[in-house]
């Protein structure tokens, strides 16, 4: 149990010092921009690029894999929605916002930085593949329901054009494109900008969470709703639980890409959730406070999850 606390108390620790730095120095919300774009645009996208260039091309095109991750995933955000929808009497629009609450993880942030601390850098394809694949349905998704509700005023062409506008030029999906035709082609980058790579590379994680635990000292839990029950039980308990069946059920897959999906899957709610709600004035409170309350549980949860890892009480493979 030691070297499982000691695995994810540098990684939580990072997210705590960014929530206290926050509450101490009280700087504005404003003053957190150049350190996200630095991470969204330049630290991820290196990290990714670099560890996706340097893995064998055939490994990249595992597609019972993403489909048994992916499928896991939104398994959890039709249960959720449908439930929530059934209970407001056909409420589209924030039932979408609660189910990307229960099934959206925090797999950009969060992801990697714990996936390759606890599985090495052979954890660096799986993480990769599942997020381009979840972030392109996690980006059509959210435009398309919100059309469907009528809260969308967009034409069906002006709607088509941001799903894949948001698709095709996020830095994270980019780089993930980059990298696998690095792979396809054997390339490999000339050592300084390998050693900048590397640089950027090994910043992302921790820039990452420090700014997690600022963005979420600046939104305070005023309550718990009670939909918040749900959605944590859903996100941090059934999700995993789900994909791993799913994973040991569509193939045979190493311990590690099993373990790498599970783990992303055990991860909080992203705040990507709260942006969304922003964005289409849907719910928004209660995202940021899903936000905060699963990913302080998940301190509780993806320790556990990672004992049962570590100890090999969790078998690679349920059918083998």
């Amino acid at each position: 149990m030691s070297d499982v606390v000691g695995l994810v108390l540098p990684f939580f620790g990072l997210i705590i010092l960014g929530y206290v730095v926050a509450r101490i120095t009280r700087q504005p919300v404003e003053a957190l921009g150049w350190m996200n774009t630095f991470i969204i645009y330049v630290a991820l996208p290196a990290l990714f690029f670099q560890l996706l260039a340097k893995t064998p091309f055939e490994r990249l095109t595992e597609w019972k894999f993403i489909f048994g991750s992916v499928f896991s995933t939104y398994i959890i955000f039709s249960l959720m929605f449908v439930g929530s929808v059934i209970m407001s009497r056909g409420e589209i629009a924030s039932s979408t916002i609660k189910g990307l609450a229960a099934a959206y993880g925090n797999i950009g942030y969060m992801g990697a930085g714990l996936a390759l601390l606890a599985f090495g850098q052979e954890a660096a394809v799986p993480v990769a593949l599942i997020f381009c694949f979840e972030n392109i349905l996690h980006f059509a998704i959210a435009p398309m329901m919100m059309a469907l509700s009528g809260d969308e005023k967009s034409s069906p062409l002006q709607l088509f054009s941001q799903v894949a506008r948001k698709i095709l030029l996020h830095p994270f999906i980019i780089a993930t494109a980059v990298g696998v035709f690095a792979a396809y082609m054997q390339f490999q980058p000339p050592v300084p900008v390998e050693r900048l790579l590397a640089y950027l590379s090994s910043a992302a994680a921790p820039c990452a969470l420090f700014a997690m635990g600022v963005t979420l000292a600046l939104r305070p839990l005023k309550r718990i709703p009670s939909e918040l029950v749900p959605i944590a039980m859903l996100k941090l308990v059934l999700h995993p639980l789900i994909c791993y069946v799913a994973l040991s059920w569509v193939g045979n897959f190493s311990e590690t890409w099993i373990f790498s999906a599970v783990l992303l899957a055990a991860l909080p709610t992203a705040t990507n959730v709260f942006v969304i709600a922003q964005q289409y004035h849907v719910w928004v409170e209660r995202a940021s406070a899903s936000v905060l309350l699963t990913t302080c549980m998940s301190i509780a949860t993806v320790t556990g999850l990672l004992w049962l890892i570590k100890s090999g009480t969790l078998p690679p493979d349920l059918f083998p």
